[in-house]
Order: C-alpha cells, then structure tokens, then sequence
C-alpha cells in the first residue's frame, strides 16, 4: 500500500476516533451478506439479514458506527414522520423510551425540554426525534448485539484493487490492510458509494443539467443578485484591486440550469451547550484566517437586528440543554465550495479535506465569539456556547462524520427525479416513501461579470410523498449483478435532495436487506426478484407505503388520547 495513502487513513482514523466497539471475537471472513459501511442504513440492513436468519458481517473504514445519526445529526429529518416504519421505526420507539426514564434527565427536566421544540416527538407513536449522539450510538450498538451482527471497525476498501469479479458478480471484497471477505451478496451503505463505483457500477457526481431528466431544479442556480446586493465579494469591500475574498468562482447568468461535477456543501453536525458545568471552550485553531468569515461578517452587519440562532447557526435544542448546530443557510457553517473533491478524493485527500472542513467550522465558531467587528449581540450570545463536554469524548468532543450531503450517485436502470417527488411518475416497485422537501444547500459563491457577489447552488420545494423504486438501489445487471446500494441510490441531484434523510437510508437498508435475502431464499438473482413477494415482506416487517392512511391513523390516535 502506498505510503501516503497509509499515513492518510491512519489520519482519517484517528480524526473520526472511536465512538464504537470492534467485534471482541475474530472476525467472520464470510457471510451470506457484506455490508459496506456501518451507517445507520448499513446498520439496519445487517440487523434485517440477521432477523431472517443470514449471517451478515459490516466492514466500517472508520472506527465510527451509525454515521451521521451518531454523529450529531441528532435534529431527525423526516418529512413526515408517521411514514416512517420498520427498523427504523423502532429505533425512534427506544429513543422515546429511553427519555421517558427521569434518571436520563441530567441537566433539565423532560417537562421543561419538549416545548422548546414542537417536532421533537410524536407522542401518540411514543417515537422520538430528537437526540443526544451517545444515546443514539448506545441504542444502535443494543440493536447490533441482539441481532448478533459483527461490525469490523477500521476495514477500508483497496478502492484501486480490492474488488474481486466472477463475471458481473463481487466474489470478495479486500480492505487496505489485507483482509478479504467473501459474501453471496453485498451492499453498499457508505455516504461515498466507495463499492459501486469500486465493484464498476455506473455513477454520477455533482450536478446534472436540467435537460438530462426535464426538471426544473437542476444544474446551476444562481439567486438573484438582489439578494446579496449588500455584500461585496473583494478583500476591501469594492476595490477590486484588493483581491476575491476565499472560495469564490467566477459565474454568469447564462450557466442558469447547467450541469456541473460539483457538490452541496458539507459541513459537521455540532453538539454544542451553554451549560457551564458541561461547556468546552472553542479555541482558535492554527489555520484560522479571519477572511473565511468576511462574508458571514459583512451579512451580520447589513442586518438589523442579528441574534446567533437566526443569523449565524442553528441552535435547535437536544434533551439536557445540548443542541443539533446546522448551517443557517447562505453564510453559516457549510464549507460553501470546499467539499467538490471528496466524492473521488483518496483517503489522503479526504483527511485533509476533513481537516479543512473542521478547521473553518472551528474558526467560524471562534470568530463569531471573539471578533471585536462582529456585532455586539452577536458576540456576548456565542460567548455563551461550546461543545458538549459528554459527547465525543474521543475526539476532543468534535462529531467524528462529516456531514457528506451528497457524493457520488448510481446510475441504474430507473433513476429517480423531481416527476418522482412531484409525484409526475411513480414508482411501481417502492421499498419506502420519500417525503422531505427536495433541497440543496448552496454549492458555490461567485462573483459574476458585473463584479457583483453571487450564491449559487441553494432550492427547497416540498414533495408528494412518493414510492423510491427498488430499481434505484440496483446497479445494471450487466455491471453488478449481486450488489445493492442503500444510501447512493440512483436519483437526480433534485431527488436526491428528497431521499438523503436518515430514516430514508434507514428503511432502504432494511429493504435492500430483505431483498438480498429473499434472493438468497429463492434462488433468484436480485434482478429477477418478483417485487410482489419483496413488497409483502416489507409490509409484513412494518415498512409504510400509504402516508395518507399512516396520517388517518396518527389522527385517529390523537382524537382516541384527547
């Protein structure tokens, strides 16, 4: 193995800590089913082959398990929240009831935390949204341990040479340090699609032109140049002698629904608190350049009346006086043209750009806190928060995942798009319902040919809800023919924008499970698989395909407990 690409992993490695346990015994070599990657849809898959009797192993690069619903992500994107069943279902069913015992509450009551936020529970379910990461990463290891199911922490892919073929089948996957497994059917659960595009499966990055699937939402979209009039995009505000201030592209109207390889921003899913018995201060890293922040500086003070949760960053509240912190959208904590080379970035390259990515949230944290330029009531309230000092513990209470929107994307024989969020088209062989809004975090900033400052990238319009097709999640059977994808599904940029919650990735782990092990049982390739029989098993292991009935249900309970 290459030096670099060595000395990049370890990095990688010991960036993302250890928020999980390795299996105590020697790792299974072989299972009827491999899974590759130990997010929270990686989890539930190995957990439903478990349930119906397969052996299952995961292999996670990290030392992490359940990604970003470990990871921080504690504020659930769920659309609507009824139509989420299964496993996945379940899991919210014992993070309610873990809050429902009061020795949980250690630092403020359950009675004082659930009005700060009205999605935060579905009490008429007893399901539970919102989170503290070390609850989330207890009751996912509980949930591995009933099933049985090894996870082997720290098994990176060889992306240039681990992938072994027999014809369009993976006979075995190799990690970098040597290991092989051998599966009779695969999965693919990373944020990255790292197998698919390993194992030779076709896949798309980026943006696709509006033309390619007539949507509307595609490509490159740039708001209007009123809305950040008040922004100039140079060093010294309108000399443009001065130099572009960081990240910024050149960009033109005419690019309007162009296709790009470039991605929505990511950022970290932070835990921070205000509690001072609790509370670890931000510091300064090395790297910090106060010119990262001059855009987010010159909005604060063209604003009127700037406050820290509605100018800056999300606070949104997590039990015990923790909080889910997300980007605030234009200037806030996404890393607003710093993420468009981790999709195919090397392990080296990607631990430089976690690295990066950690080192600009850290100094906008700082920033915010301790710039004298930064108004005052901006200022005094940020003084107030740090990171969680229960949280994270291994990694100096920094969430190890970065939050990777969006990578690489299969491209199969049915691609998702906006007809199938709009509900123009639908799906005839649906694992799961989709049924956040399509959205996209900005993609770029820019200056166009007017010198005028511009954001590019940024949509959200809310869906029907809607069948994801279980053709989605197959790569061409003349490609792959006995692998499935969990997270990187077939769809549009705009779809995917839709699909990329984690109780979506959750179910479609379970799906594409059930299907891996009904193919198994039937002697059938995954292709061939008659979706009338996947389709019952799903129904029959609690998956939702009816939010209009799931909604009647929930309002039938609420009038039953009035």
């Amino acid at each position: 193995m290459d030096t670099l690409v060595r000395v990049g992993l370890a990095f990688v490695l010991l960036a993302l800590g250890v928020n999980a346990c390795a299996a105590e015994v020697t790792p299974r070599r072989d299972a009827d089913l491999v899974v590759y990657g130990a997010s929270a849809s990686g989890v539930m898959a190995a957990i439903q082959a478990s349930r119906m009797g397969r052996t299952a192993i995961v292999l996670e690069p990290s030392q992490h398990i359940g990604g970003l619903t470990t990871g921080g992500l504690g504020a659930t994107d769920a659309g609507m929240r009824y139509a989420v069943g299964g496993i996945a279902r379940e899991f919210y069913r014992r993070v309610y009831d873990h809050y429902e015992n009061p020795e949980t509450w250690t630092r403020e009551t359950r009675e004082g935390y659930f009005p700060k936020h009205f999605l935060s529970v579905t009490p008429e379910l007893k399901l539970q949204w919102y989170f503290e990461p070390h609850v989330a990463s207890a009751i996912l290891h509980q949930m591995l341990k009933e099933a049985g199911v090894q996870v082997v922490l720290g098994a990176a892919l060889d992306r240039e040479r681990g992938v072994a073929k027999d014809g369009t089948q993976i006979a075995s996957i190799t990690t970098i340090d040597g290991q092989r497994y051998t599966g009779r059917v695969f999965i693919d659960a990373t944020y990255e699609g790292d197998l698919l595009a390993a194992a030779g499966a076709s896949y798309v990055i980026g943006r696709e032109g509006n033309g390619v699937h007539g949507e509307t939402l595609n490509g490159v979209r740039l708001a209007s140049p009123k809305t950040t009039q008040k922004i100039s995009p140079f060093v010294i505000a309108g000399d443009p002698t001065s130099g572009l201030l960081p990240r910024l592209v050149r960009v033109d109207d005419a690019m309007e629904g162009e296709g790009d390889q470039q991605t929505q921003a990511y950022n970290f899913r932070l835990c921070l608190t205000n509690d001072p018995d609790n509370r670890v201060t931000i510091e300064k890293p090395k790297s910090y350049n106060p010119l990262n922040y001059e855009i987010l500086l010159r909005n604060l003070q063209a604003a009127k009346e700037p406050t820290l949760n509605r100018s800056v960053f999300s606070l949104t509240p997590m039990p015990n006086l923790k909080t889910d912190t997300n980007n605030r959208r234009f200037y806030s904590t996404d890393y607003v043209g710093g993420s468009h080379r981790w999709p195919e970035g090397t392990y080296d390259e990607r631990a430089k750009l976690w690295q990066e990515h950690k080192d600009y949230q850290q100094g906008l944290l700082w920033f915010v806190a301790n710039d004298p330029l930064v108004p005052a009531s901006v200022r005094n309230e940020a003084k107030n928060w740090g990171l969680a000092r229960d949280e994270f513990t291994a990694t100096d209470h920094w969430p190890p995942a970065l939050y990777v929107r969006e990578a690489r994307r299969l491209v199969s024989d049915y691609v998702m798009t906006e007809h199938d969020c709009s509900g123009a088209r639908v799906a005839d062989d649906g694992l799961t319902l989709g049924t956040y809004a399509m959205d996209s975090h900005l993609v770029n900033y820019g200056i166009d040919s007017q010198n005028r400052f511009r954001v590019d990238g940024w949509f959200e319009k809310r869906p029907a809800a809607y069948p994801i097709s279980y053709r989605a999640t197959l790569p061409r059977a003349n490609e792959v023919s006995n692998l499935l994808v969990s997270v990187c599904i077939s769809s549009s940029h705009v779809a995917y924008g839709s699909i990329r919650m984690e109780p979506v990735f959750m179910n479609l782990g379970q799906a594409t499970a059930t299907a891996a092990v009904l193919a198994l049982d039937r002697s059938e390739s995954l292709h061939e698989l008659p979706y009338k029989a996947l389709r019952a098993r799903l129904e029959a292991d609690g998956q939702i395909f009816d939010a209009a009935a799931a909604k009647e249900q929930l309002i039938a309970l609420r009038k039953k407990q009035k």
